[in-house]
């Protein structure tokens, strides 16, 4: 990053590709405050910004109360300024067909993936359209194309991100703007570690490189799409899926 002043708010950094994201971002000299939905989980951030000297500090945020976006915002720009890059990661599941998925299941995961990525970035847009420079990095999921049995709601949800992605890219690029998406697939997080023998290898056989995905790989790329060497790309899905779906 060419200027160690910008700031950047990753959602969803508590662990996994989040985390990964904000130590990315924080080594590369940007200040990033990274957010979790629970306090331990905002400790566990900063700890790990105290262990390696980062720039990085935990809050407390649900995407899906607009209040306390707001909040969170308001006060970010009150003690650092405003926000310049955006990775919207935070994100849930729950799975199941939809003949017997609960109504709320829907409702929650489209809330929380979809909903409170509009909250978060409609926020974050004063600060660059100010600046008239900016980043938002959107992480949807290869399931947004490919499909995947008993996860109609998340897929409906990912699968909406790539539409926000280019409508607004659109809207903003007179701005400096750019606004672009990455579909991670399988990666090795704590919810891969737990499959069984039988359902890694099942899952692998879909992926021609034959192995997960790192969460440091991903966040490479949005790295990438966050510094100024990624200025004139915009209105992009980048797939990092190891060649299990073809962009």
């Amino acid at each position: 990053m060419s200027d160690p002043q910008r700031l950047a708010l990753v959602t969803g950094a508590s662990r996994g590709i989040g985390a990964a994201v904000a130590v990315r971002l924080a080594r590369a000299g940007v200040r990033v405050v990274g957010t979790a939905t629970t306090s331990a989980g905002a400790e566990s951030i900063s700890e790990l910004a105290g262990a390696q000297g980062l720039a990085l500090e935990g809050q407390v945020l649900d995407v899906r109360d607009a209040e306390a976006v707001d909040r969170l915002c308001a006060a970010i720009e009150e003690r650092y300024g405003a926000v310049g890059i955006l990775v919207n990661n935070a994100a849930i599941t729950r799975d199941g067909l939809l003949l017997r998925m609960d109504p709320d299941d829907w409702d929650e995961v489209l809330e929380t993936d979809l909903t409170g990525v509009y909250r978060l970035t409609r926020r974050c847009l004063r600060g660059m359209v100010r600046a008239r420079w900016g980043r938002i990095i959107t992480l949807t999921s290869v399931v947004a194309f490919s499909g995947n049995p008993g996860q109609a709601n998340y897929a409906a949800a990912k699968a909406g991100l790539v539409g926000f992605t280019r409508a607004l890219a659109l809207e903003v690029g007179s701005r400096q703007i750019t606004v672009n998406a990455v579909a991670p697939g399988f990666i090795e997080t704590d919810m891969t570690r737990r499959l069984d023998e039988r359902q890694r290898e099942a899952l692998l056989g879909r992926v021609p490189l034959g192995r997960f995905g790192r969460a440091e790989e991903v966040a490479a790329l949005v790295a990438y799409l966050a510094g100024d060497e990624a200025g004139y790309v915009t209105a992009q899905t980048f797939h990092i899926n190891g060649g299990m779906f073809p962009s």
